[in-house]
């Protein structure tokens, strides 16, 4: 029996797309859902790598368990890499995926298509029950920001993120294409081995 990886997030969405990538490897899987005595960990890094780690470390000690965790986010270059690792909180106090994407809309109001390129950025991190960091990996997608939301899909910056080769957004993407190219995908990709030799350790 290989040990249970609890997905240290609270995001529903983040999680089923978690599950998806992880779930063909045939490990038990949970999240903090299923640890009503999980704590919130505070987002105090300057980068994904540190938010990531400190998600997964001080989530791993206190649980006694494996966890993985994960920060992502939205970087525009036009916007000299914001939001960055402040993503999911852009636009302030009681942030929405919708006035978040309303903030990089007006920041963007003058900027021409040709600069609107961005990327999102995903960093993980599996940490075992001592909270000793066994596993990292940081994945990438490019694209650019469109002028207005297409797609129901997907959630946080995906109805504004066109993923150029495919002239949809991730919001438009299926699932299975979004599972394919996204930058949670490509970071899971790479760390799988490396979690598969720690679980088995």
């Amino acid at each position: 029996m290989k040990p249970l990886v609890v997905l240290g997030t609270r995001n529903r969405k983040k999680g089923q797309e978690l599950v998806a990538l992880l779930a063909p490897l045939g490990i038990s899987l949970g999240t903090l859902a299923d640890f009503p005595e999980s704590l919130e960990v505070e987002e105090t890094g300057d980068t994904f790598a540190e938010n990531a780690r400190l998600k997964a470390v001080v989530q791993a000690k206190h649980l006694n368990q494996w966890v993985l965790g994960e920060d992502s986010g939205l970087a525009v270059d036009a916007l000299q890499g914001a939001p960055g690792v402040y993503s999911a909180r852009y636009s302030g106090e009681g942030a929405t995926d919708a006035t978040n994407n309303e903030k990089l809309l007006a920041a963007l109001a003058a900027v021409p298509l040709e600069k609107r390129a961005a990327y999102y950025v995903c960093h993980a991190v599996l940490a075992d029950p001592q909270g000793e960091v066994r596993a990292e990996s940081t994945g990438r997608c490019g694209g650019r920001i469109r002028f207005a939301p297409a797609g129901g899909g997907g959630f946080g910056y995906d109805p504004l993120f066109e993923v150029v080769e495919y002239h949809r957004t991730f919001g438009e993407l299926s699932p299975a294409v979004k599972s394919a190219l996204s930058h949670r995908a490509r970071a899971i990709r790479q760390l799988v081995p490396a979690l598969l030799r720690a679980l088995a350790g």
